[in-house]
């Protein structure tokens, strides 16, 4: 099982890409020094900090046929990891 699942590409990350800070969707068990090594083995970069948000799912419900269906999103979690100063991760690559 892997540590990173995806990167996280919105604008708000996007904007901080030239501070050197990457997003990553991660597996919900990992600790921090699992995230940053996992990034330095596949990125090749080294890794300065990672800070971690665990973003709780929500309940969600919709109408179908008359009936209420109710259910909950997927809790996930998010690692922003900063590189070393003039290191640059090439997302794009790797979609």
């Amino acid at each position: 099982m892997s540590i990173l699942k995806r990167p996280i590409v919105t604008e708000k990350m996007t904007g901080l890409n030239k501070q050197g800070k990457y997003a990553f969707e991660v597996d919900l068990k990992a600790n921090k020094l699992e995230i940053g090594k996992a990034i330095e083995k596949m990125y090749g970069v080294n890794v300065e900090s990672v800070n971690t948000i665990r973003v709780f799912g929500k309940r969600r419900s919709k109408n179908i046929n008359g009936r209420v269906v109710s259910g909950k999103t997927p809790t996930t979690k998010k690692a922003i990891v900063t590189v070393a100063e003039g290191e640059v991760i090439d997302i794009y690559a790797d979609l």
